[in-house]
């Protein structure tokens, strides 16, 4: 699995950025130290001057990659969820069985994501403490409806269509799949969130994850 995804190019659409960070140094370094910074500090106080002190570089050369740092979350968080494709289609090829196609997925999307070191400058682990926190936020603005036409969250929607269509073929009665589907999604981030801030209103913990949870779930749900 490490070696395909050494040879992964993620492309993230390109109306997001100015310039894809991926074609340079500067563009790579930014990308890793925003990750790092936001984990940090988060992403309300983040700012392009304080990227700029961490990696060495005038605030203006951020601003050659990205318009904004709403758009550099939305590059991060699609980043994320193209690679979250990516390995949910790898754990599902030859596999036959609808059912076990669909756990399969299930565990790929809600799994904590740990780093591989297959791509350097992005730490997944890191990465996904801010999906976890920060990626709502990608969503919940006024601009939200053009940017979808533009088609910031193809990739987010193509990991729940996905999902969609694993249910549909379980399930093809189930009249709820693209509820359920983006359930899962965004309740996994909610569960984990809980799990470390409010652990009284869930059942997650050290010992149940929101993957064991959506797993009975769809089971439960999905029994013929």
């Amino acid at each position: 699995m490490k070696s395909i995804l050494s040879n992964l190019q993620i492309r993230v659409n390109e109306k997001i950025y100015v310039k894809d960070p991926e074609t340079s140094i500067l563009g790579k370094k930014i990308i890793q130290e925003s990750i790092l910074l936001i984990d940090k500090i988060g992403f309300d106080t983040f700012t392009f001057k304080k990227l700029g002190e961490k990696i060495g570089s005038n605030e203006s050369s951020i601003y050659r990659y990205f318009e904004n740092k709403h758009k550099l979350l939305v590059y991060l968080c699609s980043w994320y969820w193209c690679w979250v494709e990516y390995k949910m289609v790898f754990k599902m090829t030859n596999i036959e069985d609808p059912m076990d196609k669909l756990q399969r997925a299930i565990i790929v999307v809600t799994e904590k994501a740990e780093e591989d070191h297959s791509i350097p400058h992005i730490n997944e682990a890191i990465l996904y403490r801010i999906i976890i926190t920060e990626f709502t936020k990608t969503l919940h603005t006024k601009e939200v409806d053009d940017e979808n036409k533009e088609g910031f969250f193809l990739i987010y929607k193509n990991v729940i269509n996905r999902i969609v269509a694993l249910i549909i073929e379980v399930s093809p009665n189930y009249p709820y799949p693209k509820s359920l589907a983006s359930s899962i999604i965004e309740g996994t981030l909610h569960q984990c969130f809980l799990k470390d801030h409010l652990k009284t209103i869930t059942n997650c913990n050290e010992e149940i994850t929101p993957t064991d949870f959506y797993l009975n779930l769809i089971t439960t749900i999905l029994k013929k």
